[in-house]
């Protein structure tokens, strides 16, 4: 980014005291050398300089031993002594300072201009003692060798900018042939995405699978299914205080006749009706609700007389938790309550999954229902109900949709980033002016998008939805390396050829440039780490993306700069013309380079009004005494208020946020939450192993087991199902005895005649052995995601420490343990991305201070993004957990470069170099913030959740990072800098 690629190393025309200066190298000879030619004093001078790395801060002075060099700079007033005027603005005053790391290389040249007549030794001598006071901060064991290669890459980008700037467009041309794998119609498997690999949960469903089995076609029971089954559901609303009136339920059994008798027609002629694809009980399609069906049977079935939570019907026990919500109850009969009042009223249609034939049958009705239940609700004329709807295939469904619905947001967010690129880089010299040098940098990004996404689906990486808020982060991101190239540019004067000029630049930001790019792919690469596959493509993706622009800004942009390069000579030129008679127009010349402009100084390189602004009056208000004070009581209500946010933060992914505002998804869910939130899923409490049910002690333990699950908060005691409880109850019924092995096992069929509801829940082998068996736990309470991950880690945890080998199951768990893992994941994550960060920086910016410092400003920002997610309600998820790890690599953008140009400032005191370090990169800061946030502001227009909450973490994580590094961090090092 561009205030994340500001530049390590100094400009001369930010060193004020070479202005006056001309740098002359005189002939007298003062010796000879080994093979007996005359050696200067200047030439023995530049050796001794060179190998004090003394000009690698003057990269554009371009000194050679037979040249004579006059820095052309613009006057810089002195940091150190400026006092404010009474108009406010700050003016040098008294003696100027020599304050840049230059200052002691002015004062050797000095020195040289002064005191020809001093002997060699002695002008060595001085060299030695100025390497001794002015020992380097850093290493150059990786820096130099660096340098000089992309000193070398800038030569070889100028001498061919056609070869660079066509090759990536031919490779770009090539990898975009990968978008022929982008799949079209698949449909995209929400718990294969979203729920964490290799969780308990479905290491759970795999034993279920592998020992239970049923079948939908003959016996289909829904709380015994392992996995999702598919279904239609239909949920009523009265409009009237109850749902249990007559004409309520005349108009309930209307909207169920009506859609019992939809089917679909398919192009070949085929009818697909609701008969054919039902799920059966006794070759018949399951009820969509028993009370309804009693209703329809014995019209003088009495609703008042409907009992809670299990309602007996013909001697058959009804589960009524899930079916009916709104309830009030009256009085107490028998085990159970009196319902009085139902608001809402469940209509569920079971359809057929098990083999794949019937699993599409199925899906191609789910879809005509869909398509056709609003228009059912319009022809019915409804007065005493309302209608909310939802499938199993709705989840898949709407969250595909909300990709299409993001797509024109992309011709947006370009326009933005293109006019945010062209008015940074506009200026009114008409030769300088880059706008269209940006407006090219904005469409390499857009190459590397195409090049990194097409390389991904050539290789086989799956392309999930979240994918698609890539190209706005990569557009606002990417650009961020334009910017510091082109402020680099602008720095070379234009009078060296392109060549000189193209590999100053690269010598002087190509190395910054590659590390924030290497800190920040690393960021994303260590969401490889994470459970969740989705987060995984994610960082895939986008971190080789960002390596695609990495590469086309430094061939592809350089190679521009290169050609645009010749446009200023030659612009120069025509406008340098001499007038003859027949032109009498000067401004009409000058417009040849639009935009109309100002003849350019084509010595002088100019410094940006916000780097002033910066440097005059932002920097010394911020040093001020008041400022620093209400700086750190700002920062500590920031990491108060973020740190009780952190506690404050929901854990997990709500179901109705996978599909847009205004899907027909979120008024279900909206429904359900509000009727049906009482109670949960029937939880499997399986026996894993065989065990001797005959054995009265080892009936015992696991009944114990049994209790204890039902003495827990989440567990409603009275509704459990358990086979053993009712075969031993029949066994004493009958007279026989239960504690004999024969009598157990031979019993059972007998009992699964009469219990036909048991027939799944006891696997026997040929050899008459019970391998396995299954309770059925009613759990409550658990609407929110704290409840549930309470109420799993509680179960398994008494399931772990029963005498009897158990575990406990419910499809639901496989989302259910995103709320065990995401908390777990997002640590794991930023603790070693900012352990990355950590050597990187001292690796690459070897400063004890600066690492500690960027290591500071990484957890200070997480830990803000993380509190205020709960203030701006989004919940910590599998797609704000990518977030966070996202925000990792830009916190440690944001905050290195100040660190380190804090720490290399020679100033004389902490205030000094804070604002010498606020001069140099607060521009490039808080254009690279800005830029981040115009790339993705059109998310946040969205009516999708996904790409709203990357909106609002990317503006966190940006304000964050742009507070820590234009405002806390400079203000800290001025009391703890002076330690370092």
């Amino acid at each position: 980014m561009l205030g994340r690629r500001a530049s390590f190393l100094l400009p001369p025309h930010e060193h004020p005291q070479l202005k006056q200066t001309s740098f002359e190298f005189f002939p007298e000879t003062v010796g000879q050398d080994g093979d007996g030619s005359s050696v200067s004093v200047q030439s023995v001078a530049f050796q001794r300089l060179s190998r004090l790395k003394v000009w690698s801060f003057f990269p554009e002075m371009n000194i050679h031993s037979s040249s004579k060099v006059v820095p052309e700079v613009e006057p810089e007033p002195d940091l150190g002594h400026r006092v404010e005027s009474s108009s406010g603005q700050w003016e040098a005053s008294g003696e100027p300072e020599q304050h840049w790391w230059g200052s002691e290389c002015l004062r050797s040249w000095q020195w040289f201009q002064g005191t020809r007549q001093e002997s060699l030794p002695h002008q060595i001598q001085q060299l030695d003692k100025l390497k001794q006071e002015k020992p380097c901060c850093h290493t150059n064991c990786l820096e130099a060798p660096l340098n000089h290669f992309f000193q070398w890459l800038g030569l070889a980008v100028a001498s061919h900018p056609w070869l660079f700037l066509l090759g990536p467009l031919v490779l770009t041309a090539l990898l975009s042939t990968g978008f022929v794998h982008l799949p079209r119609d698949k449909v995209e498997s929400l718990e294969e995405q979203y729920s964490p690999m290799g969780s308990p949960a479905k290491k759970e469903r795999h034993f279920v699978q592998g020992h239970f089995t049923t079948n939908d076609s003959i016996r289909f029971s829904a709380t015994r299914k392992t996995t999702e089954v598919n279904f239609a559901t239909i949920v009523v609303i009265a409009n009237n205080p109850s749902l249990l009136e007559p004409d309520a339920f005349t108009e309930i059994s209307q909207l169920d006749h009506t859609v019992q008798t939809l089917s679909v027609v398919l192009e070949n002629g085929t009818r697909i009706s609701y008969s054919q694809v039902c799920a059966k009980f006794q070759e018949r399609c399951v009820p969509s609700n028993p009370l309804l069906t009693a209703w329809r049977q014995e019209r003088d079935f009495n609703l008042r007389n409907i009992t809670f939570p299990i309602h007996v019907l013909n001697h058959r026990s009804i589960h009524l938790t899930r079916i009916v919500g709104g309830i009030v109850l009256g009085e107490r009969m028998g085990s159970y309550h009196i319902l009085q009042q139902a608001k809402a009223l469940r209509l569920q249609y079971y359809l057929q999954t098990q083999r794949a034939e019937d699993n599409a049958r199925s899906r191609t009705w789910m879809i005509h229902f869909l398509n056709q239940v609003g228009d059912l609700k319009n022809r019915l004329a409804l007065k005493q109900i309302q209608v909310v709807y939802f499938t199993s295939l709705s989840r898949q469904l709407e969250f595909a949709a909300t990709s299409s619905k993001v797509i024109p947001l992309f011709h947006l967010a370009y326009l933005l980033i293109i006019s945010f690129a062209v008015l940074s880089c506009y200026r009114f010299d008409c030769v300088r002016n880059k706008m269209w040098v940006a407006a090219f940098g904005v469409i390499s990004v857009a190459l590397a998008v195409v090049s990194g996404f097409g390389l991904m689906l050539y290789i086989g990486v799956p392309f999930v939805i979240i994918v698609a808020n890539s190209p706005f982060l990569i557009l606002g991101v990417g650009v961020d390396d334009m910017f510091i190239m082109i402020s680099a540019w602008q720095k070379t004067n234009l009078m060296d050829s392109i060549k000189q000029r193209l590999s100053n630049v690269y010598s002087k930001v190509a190395l910054s440039i590659t590390i924030t790019t290497i800190t920040n792919v690393l960021a994303f690469y260590t969401g490889v780490m994470t459970s969740f596959r989705s987060v995984q493509y994610f960082c895939i993706y986008t971190g080789t993306t960002l390596l695609f622009c990495y590469f086309y800004n430094i061939t592809c942009l350089g190679a521009v700069l290169a050609l645009d390069g010749k446009r200023e000579v030659i612009c120069l030129r025509w406008l340098k013309k001499p007038e003859t008679s027949e032109q009498k127009c000067l401004s009409l010349k000058r417009s040849c380079c639009i935009p109309f402009g100002s003849l350019p100084d084509e010595r002088g390189t100019g410094i940006h009004p916000m780097n002033l602004f910066f440097r005059d009056y932002f920097g010394p208000f911020l040093i001020s005494t008041e400022s620093k004070f209400f700086v750190v009581l700002l920062y500590l209500v920031y990491i108060t208020s973020s740190v009780y946010g952190c506690f404050q933060v929901q854990e997990g992914l709500d179901a109705r946020n996978l599909a847009s505002d205004d899907s027909y998804v979120t008024p279900y869910f909206d429904v359900d939450e509000e009727y049906f939130s009482e109670y949960g899923p029937m939880v499997m409490v399986v026996v894993t192993t065989s065990i001797n049910y005959w054995n009265k002690d080892v009936r015992k333990k696991l009944e114990q087991c049994i209790i204890e699950f039902e003495n827990n908060d989440y567990i409603d005691e009275n509704l459990t199902e358990f086979w053993l409880r009712t075969y031993v109850q029949y066994m004493e019924t009958t007279k026989q005895d239960v504690n004999y092995k024969d009598n157990f096992m031979n019993n059972i069929p007998v009992f699964l005649n009469h219990f036909s509801n048991f027939i799944y829940d006891i696997n026997i082998s040929s050899s008459n052995e019970i391998i396995s068996s299954r309770a059925f736990i009613q759990t409550r309470g658990i609407s929110t995601a704290a409840n549930k991950k309470k109420m799993l880690k509680q179960l398994r945890g008494i399931a772990k420490n029963c005498q009897i080998p158990l575990l406990v199951y419910n499809q639901a768990f496989i989302y259910f343990d995103q709320y065990s893992v995401v908390v777990e994941n997002t640590i794991s994550s930023v603790i070693v991305a900012s352990l990355a960060m950590f050597l990187v920086s001292l690796l690459l910016i070897p400063h004890p201070l600066c690492s500690l410092w960027v290591t500071f400003a990484i957890a200070s920002v997480i830990v803000g993004v993380t509190g205020f997610m709960a203030y701006w309600n989004v919940n910590l998820d599998s797609i704000s957990m990518m977030n966070l790890v996202i925000c990792i690599g830009f916190s440690f953008d944001f905050s290195a470069h100040i660190c380190y140009a804090f720490v290399s400032s020679s100033q004389p005191s902490v205030n000094q170099k804070a604002i010498e370090a606020l001069y140099l990169i607060g521009y490039p800061v808080l254009q690279s913030a800005v830029s981040t946030v115009v790339g993705v502001c059109v998310l946040y227009t969205s009516n999708a959740y996904i790409f709203r909450t990357f909106f609002k973490i990317i503006f966190l994580v940006m304000v964050f990072g742009a507070a820590h590094g234009l405002i806390f961090i400079p203000v800290f090092l001025t009391f703890f800098g002076r330690f370092g």
